[in-house]
Parts: C-alpha cells; sequence; structure tokens
C-alpha cells in the first residue's frame, strides 16, 4: 500500500479551531481549561506560556487531537472531531480524529513514554509505518528527520540509553518524519542545555518558513519572544493572545501576582512569620551532629564509576574538594556524567574507584564494612544530605502531597507535631499549600518538581544536591527556589547544584564544575568555567561529535547492552538472523532442552548452546549474569532435589541427609536443563530488537488473522511489554532511591521494616505502570497507531542463505537428539 497523505487544505483554513472548550480530569470538580477560544492558522509559530498547573500540557494534546475536551467544539484541519452540542453517542468523531492525526505531530514533555522501540531509525519510521508510507519515501524520510535533529550517525543507537536531551531529538524526528503540517511541542527543551534547545529553536524556525504551523508550550520566554505569537493562560484561561511584545507583559504581570494553583510560592519572610524558631538549616536538639567542622563537605580523589565490565567510565578518575557552607555548580553537556556524580555523592550507588567522603562520612569502595557499620554510616548521611533527583515523578511515591513531604521528617526522627509543622512550612514557602491533600501524580511536570523540593527541604539537610531543580518551572516558581536557596546559603548549607541554566550559576555558585563524557574538563572560578562551557559547546557543535550514550540516566546497566548492532564490527551471525527464523529455531531448542535426559544428550545441548552464545559475540559471563538471579533459584531447587532423593546409591550421608548418586544426577539434570532455557531466551532478546519481534510475531501469526485474530495489535502488545519492562525496573530502583535518600528503611533498617519498605513500592510502581501506559497510549495516538490497517514496514524481513542454514544445523541437532536416546 503506498503512502496517501490526507486531504488538504486551503491556506487560508485554520488548522485548529478550539470553541469555549473545557477539560477536567476529576469529573468537573476543577477544571484544567475553562472556556477556552482560540484559532490557530497555517505558517503561524505559536507558544503557550504560562505558570505550572494552567493547563497547557492539556491544551498541547487537545490541539494533537490526543485527547477530547468534556465540553465545547474542536475543529483540525477543517473537520470537527469533537462537539458537546451532538448526541453523546456522536460527540467524539473517531474517524476524523484518526484522519487528522496523521498531518499533526506531537512531542511529548517525557520523551521516554514516547519512545516504542530500542533502535533509534525504527523508532523514527514507527509514525510513517502508521500513515502507511511507501519504504522509499519513509527511508527518506527517517535520513532527513535524523540529519535536522543532528542524529545522523545514530541510527543504529539504542534511544532507551540515551540520556534526556538525547531521547528528546529522537522524538522530534519522529514526529518530523511524518512530514506533519502542524507540530505540537510540549516543553520539548525542558531537560536540555543551551545549545539543545538553540537546535530545537532552529527547526521551528524552519518549518514555519516551509509554511508549517508550530504550537510550543515553554516556560523560557525568550523562545516565546522569537514566536509570531503568544498566548497566555492562567488558571486554565486565556488572559492574552497576540504577538509577543503584546502578550508577554500581561504574563509578566501575572507572575508578579500570588497564585497557590499556580505553583509559585510566597517570599521566604513567610517562612519566619510561622517557624515558630525552626530554620530551614536548623537542627533540633534531638538531631546530634558530630561532624568535625574542619572535615570539608565533600571530598573525592580519583573518584570513578562506570555501569558494567568493560564499558567507559561515566565518572572518570574525579578529584573535587568542597568546603562547607560553599556553593558549587555542575555544568556539562546532556549525558557528560553530572548525575551519576550526583547520585555518588548521595551514597545511591558505590563508587568503581577512588575514595569519596560526605559530610565527614567516609564512603571509600577500598576494604571490607561490616553491614552494621554501613548502614549507621548510611543512617548518618541521610540525615545531613537531601537530594532531588532530576525527574521529580521518581521520586514521589507517597498517596496525597502532604504524606510525601512527611515521609523524610518522619524517618528521621522527627516527631508528629514537629514534621506537622515542617509539611505545613515548607508547602507555603513554595505556594503547594492548597495542594497538601492531591496526589502528586495528579499534578502538572512543573508542581511535581516543586513537591519533589519540599520533601527534601522538610529535611533541613546540611547539604542540598539538586538536578535541573528548576527544569520545566515558570519563571516566579524558579525565582521563589532561587530565593529560597540563597536563605539556605545564608544559614550555611553546602549546595551542589546541576543545571544548565547559566543565571543560575551566575547567581548562586561559589566554584563551579564543567565535566564532559566523565572527565574534569575545568574546576574552580565561575567565569573561568563559564568560558570553557562556551568553549567546550562550540567544540561540540563545530565538530558534530554530540553527546555520546552515556547511559547516566540509567539505574542499572541495561540488560541490551550487547545487542550485536552496537558492536564495532557488525552485527554477529545470531543478529543477523532473519527474526522469524531465529525465533522458531530458539524456541524449539528452548522446548528440547526439557527432554534431556541422558549424559550424551547433556553434553550436546551444553555444546550447542554454547556454538550459539560464540556466534552471537556474547561473553558466556555477561550473559550468565543476566539472568543470575533465575539462575541462583535454579540451584537452590536443584540442591533440593538433590537432597530429597533417595533413589540410588548412597555417596554420603549428613545425619539423616543421605546423597545418592541418582540424586546428584537428578541435580545436574534439573540445573542444566532450565539453565539452557534461561541462556537461549536470554540471547534471543539480546540479539533481537522489539521491533523485530513485533514484525516477526505478526508474520507468524498472520494466518490467525483470517480468523478475526488482531494479530497486529497481539504483536504491539507483545513488543511494548519488552520494551518497557527495563523502564519499571529502572522506575522501581528509582523510587528506593528515593525513599533511601529521605532516610528510609529499605536499606538500613531492619529486615522487618524493609521488607515493609519493599512492600510500600508496590503501589507507586503500579501507578507508574499505569501512567506509563496511559502516556503511551496517547503517544500511540500522535503517531496515528490504529492497528495493523494499513500499515507499511521500514523493515523487510526476507529469508537468506544464513537462515536456511540455521535452520538446517537446529533440524540435525534435534535429530542427533533423538539418535542419542538410544546409545
Amino acid at each position: 500500500m503506498s503512502y496517501k497523505p490526507v486531504q488538504t487544505i486551503r491556506d487560508d483554513e485554520p488548522l485548529a479551531v478550539l470553541d469555549e472548550v473545557s477539560f477536567s480530569y476529576d469529573q468537573g470538580r476543577t477544571w484544567v481549561l475553562d472556556h477556552v477560544s482560540l484559532t490557530i492558522h497555517r505558517g503561524e509559530r505559536v507558544a503557550v506560556v504560562g505558570a505550572n498547573g494552567s493547563g497547557k500540557s492539556t491544551l498541547a494534546l487537545l490541539l494533537a487531537g490526543a485527547l477530547a475536551p468534556d465540553r465545547g467544539r474542536i475543529e483540525l484541519r477543517g473537520q470537527v472531531v469533537f462537539d458537546s452540542a451532538r448526541p453523546w453517542a456522536e460527540r467524539v468523531d473517531t474517524d476524523a480524529y484518526r484522519q487528522v492525526r496523521e498531518s499533526i505531530g506531537m512531542v511529548f514533555q517525557n520523551p521516554e513514554d514516547q519512545i516504542v522501540t530500542t533502535v533509534t531509525e525504527d523508532d523514527v519510521a514507527f509514525g510513517p509505518e502508521n500513515q502507511g508510507m511507501a519504504r522509499p519515501a519513509m527511508q527518506a524520510s527517517v535520513v532527513r528527520s535524523l540529519k535536522e535533529v543532528d542524529l545522523s550517525g545514530r541510527e543504529r543507537s539504542d534511544p532507551t540509553r540515551m540520556s534526556g536531551g538525547q531521547q528528546q531529538r529522537v522524538s522530534i524526528a519522529g514526529a518530523l518524519a511524518m512530514d506533519p503540517d502542524m507540530l505540537v511541542m510540549d516543553e520539548p527543551g525542558a531537560m536540555l542545555d543551551s545549545s539543545g534547545r538553540s537546535r530545537i529553536s532552529a527547526i521551528m524556525a524552519t518549518m514555519a518558513e516551509q509554511g508549517k504551523t508550530v504550537v510550543h508550550i515553554t516556560h523560557h520566554l525568550d523562545e516565546a519572544g522569537t514566536a509570531s505569537r503568544v498566548i497566555v493562560l492562567d488558571q486554565g484561561r486565556i488572559i492574552a493572545d497576540g504577538p509577543p511584545d503584546q502578550a508577554l507583559p500581561t504574563l509578566y504581570r501575572q507572575l508578579n501576582t500570588d497564585s497557590p494553583a499556580s505553583g509559585a510560592g510566597r517570599h521566604t519572610d513567610d517562612w519566619d512569620a510561622n517557624t515558630s524558631g525552626v530554620g530551614l538549616g536548623q537542627r533540633t536538639e534531638h538531631r546530634h551532629d558530630t561532624s568535625d567542622e574542619e572535615e570539608p563537605a565533600v571530598e573525592a580523589k580519583g573518584l570513578s564509576y562506570r555501569f558494567g565490565e568493560g564499558r567507559r567510565q561515566v565518572v572518570d578518575h574525579l578529584d573535587l574538594r568542597l568546603e562547607k557552607g560553599r556553593t558549587l555548580a555542575i555544568l556539562g553537556p546532556n549525558g557528560s556524567g553530572k548525575s551519576t556524580l550526583a547520585r555518588l555523592i548521595c551514597a545511591l550507588i558505590r563508587p568503581t574507584e577512588g575514595n569519596l567522603s560526605v559530610a565527614g562520612i567516609p564512603l571509600t569502595v577500598g576494604g571490607h564494612t561490616p553491614r552494621r557499620a554501613r548502614n549507621r554510616r548510611l543512617g548518618m548521611l541521610r540525615q545531613r544530605v537531601g537530594y532531588v533527583m532530576q525527574k521529580p515523578e521518581h521520586q514521589l511515591f507517597a498517596e496525597t502531597v502532604a504524606q510525601d513531604v512527611a515521609y523524610g521528617p518522619g524517618n528521621l526522627g522527627f516527631d508528629k507535631g514537629d514534621t506537622a509543622l515542617r509539611v505545613k512550612q515548607v508547602l507555603t514557602l513554595l505556594g503547594l499549600g492548597e495542594l497538601s491533600d492531591r496526589s502528586p501524580f495528579d499534578l502538572s511536570g512543573g508542581q511535581q518538581r516543586l513537591v519533589a523540593l519540599a520533601g527534601v527541604l522538610a529535611t533541613s539537610p546540611k547539604i542540598l544536591v539538586l538536578d535541573e531543580v528548576t527544569a520545566g518551572l515558570d519563571p516566579k516558581a524558579s525565582e521563589t527556589i532561587m530565593t529560597v536557596l540563597e536563605r539556605l546559603q545564608g544559614e550555611g548549607v553546602t549546595i551542589i547544584l546541576i543545571t544548565h541554566d547559566e543565571e543560575e550559576v551566575i547567581r548562586l555558585a561559589d566554584q563551579a564544575l564543567l565535566m564532559n563524557q566523565g572527565h574534569m574538563v575545568s574546576h574552580g572560578n565561575v567565569g573561568k568555567v563559564l568560558k570553557d562551557y562556551h568553549d567546550l559547546r562550540a567544540h561540540i557543535s563545530s565538530s558534530g561529535n554530540h553527546e555520546e550514550d552515556s547511559g547516566t540516566e540509567q539505574i542499572e546497566e541495561p540488560a541490551s547492552e550487547s545487542k550485536a548492532e552496537d558492536q564495532a564490527d557488525g552485527p554477529s551471525l545470531i543478529a543477523r538472523l532473519d527474526p522469524r527464523a531465529k525465533m522458531v529455531c530458539f524456541l524449539m531448542l528452548m522446548v528440547t532442552s526439557f527432554f534431556i535426559g541422558t549424559g550424551p544428550q547433556l553434553i550436546l545441548g551444553v555444546l550447542v548452546t554454547l556454538a550459539i552464545i560464540m556466534a552471537a559475540r556474547i561473553s558466556p559471563l555477561k550473559l550468565m549474569k543476566s539472568v543470575s538471579g533465575l539462575l541462583a533459584l535454579l540451584v537452590l531447587v536443584a540442591l533440593l532435589n538433590l537432597l530429597v532423593t533417595r533413589d540410588g546409591t548412597a555417596l554420603t550421608r549428613w545425619g539423616p541427609l543421605i546423597i545418592t548418586d541418582q540424586g546428584l544426577w537428578a541435580a545436574l539434570v534439573y540445573t542444566c536443563r532450565f539453565g539452557l532455557v534461561l541462556l537461549l531466551g536470554a540471547l534471543l532478546l539480546m540479539t533481537t530488537t522489539p521491533t523485530q519481534m513485533t514484525d516477526a510475531f505478526e508474520s507468524l501469526l498472520s494466518p490467525l488473522g483470517r480468523l478475526g485474530v488482531h494479530t497486529s495489535e497481539i504483536s504491539l502488545v507483545l513488543s511494548l511489554a519488552l520494551r518497557f519492562i527495563p523502564t519499571l525496573v529502572r522506575e522501581m530502583q528509582s523510587i528506593r532511591e528515593a525513599q533511601a535518600a529521605r532516610g528510609g528503611s529499605i536499606e538500613s533498617g531492619s529486615p522487618s521494616r524493609r521488607a515493609r519498605a519493599m512492600a510500600a513500592i508496590i503501589i507507586p510502581v503500579f501507578a507508574a505502570a499505569l501512567r506509563h501506559a496511559d502516556n503511551l497510549g496517547q503517544a500511540l495516538d500522535a503517531r496515528s497507531y490504529h492497528g495493523g490497517r494499513g500499515r507499511t514496514h521500514y523493515r523487510v524481513s526476507r529469508m537468506q542463505g544464513i537462515d536456511y542454514g540455521f535452520i538446517t544445523l537446529v533440524a540435525v541437532y534435534l535429530a542427533l537428539l533423538v539418535v542419542l536416546i538410544f546409545l
């Protein structure tokens, strides 16, 4: 099927018309958008601005056709997609929505939920595939889109292992590849440095020159100033709409007016009126501090960290000394190791080399530290160090905002009255008082960031580590945080600030540190480091050598690290197999492993499995490490078999326990059978991308389509499950780290308390899974996915000689297994 674009519209016909549109997330108790009316024409570059929680992201979803309102009328590309004046069953025109989405691109606030596969070019091609674009045109579109976002040469990279900024550019490329008439972008530069935002601004300018329409949700007023039109939202209503010089003054006036719902706070003088003598950085009497005042706040010598054997250092032999009460700004391109350094300082991960001391507490890798002593050190550290993560949604896990903020003080020894007072104080300080009973997961991204900061401030840390603390915040909320940090500086709190905002560096920092690819490039005087930062960005831009995949945002080494596509000398023999042949053959190998029962069969199975591992060019140790937990469980079950089997000749006795030769053989066979199955399954996942699996499943299940089975949807669900399981694992680890950073008992409590803490993770992880599913559903809609109807394929699977050869070898192996039964 060739690509059939949607019907074109006249140049003077509007692309989007919203008439008295309202939307609510809680069945009308509150309105995120309230009687919004606007018209957007072809070729406009529209910036949508406003305070946190004002309805900007919801408006973006409505304009992109990814969400339907509760009331009003929406017309997109000349088609009425929603009209509340119609009968209830006819309000939403599903077919019209599906058609207009093919020419409207959407880039979401969180790129991770928009990425559907683990190969960059496959992900970029996903939208054009759903549009039914012809393969030659699709290939050209993918190449052009990756070039526009400066990702040429990274076609085979895994986007799930990229930094947040790189993931955002992959998402933009995926939207551009669909050749949309209108592109809606929700905070695409929130996690990017200035050079990254400049690249996105250039893309938007180019689209506008080509007559495309761009709607840009942003908090950066300099970006809004370059638009042809600015829309200002306040509490769900449009309060200004016009050219930047006319609309932005209204925003300035709005940001100078208190608005609790916006997430902006009051001045820190309000703290003094309510604290009753408890200051931000002060301690209550029972928080006894025994640290030596002569000790530096942070001291690192030769500090290094890498995610796994054979990978480059994420932090490479870094030396650092930060005195107490000083503020250090850490700068660097996306993926340079800044977040990893923050996690090392907060003792959430252990260094692989070097020495590290924080708040006078040694956190070194050398030597053996008894568990009790380590737990005591961690407990002391949690009382002194506070950490606000780069992604605030990973730091929130309680049912309400107030409960989340109270988590830290409760763990660190504050009584209930003191905890309640501190919760009230920090929520008032940050303008979140009216949100105390709300779920933190129902808030905007900016509000979530403020709640995460409130939870840390409530513990009165002596050292405060902030990772992009103002990203995604409106100017007033950012100013509130800056004022709070200046107050903390006055109280002697040590601040480590990871940021891309040079104004924050100039305003707050006593010294700065510049990192690139894990190395310290410059350290010391703020002015000198900023100059070096400019020079580094210029060099990166001129050389085209953009940020490497550092994995710095990952919690643990991804299992997909060894994908053959990433190998320097090209794909291995196993990776080159047609996924259909590979999946069928591996399934046969795994099933027949259960029928191995003789010594010769066992030897043959092990030899064949080792040969396949060698052909895949994957280290056996690394492969075993990927399934080490399950292998350990197998060994345990094998030992039980060994001890309970009484048949055969007794080999040895320990009291009532008897080990027989048949018991030993049964344990060996059991372990090897399941071990082979696990290793082959892990090998299949390591050498086959989710996209390849989706296409293979769809092809193999295609005969069932004649019976009405939705084979395309089943295949996509299986693929997405494989794609998002590692994401949920990382999110679970993030929640564990968030609890540990605020004194949770998950790392240092008694076994019963640690078990309860682990159980407490289940609810937020389940909530995260639902959130990912909801976001992914919207992303699939935005990328025109509507089942397999008319869908083309970027990759075409063809059986070749290597596939027939592999099938033949597997058939010979199965025949030998049968023959060995009779020998």
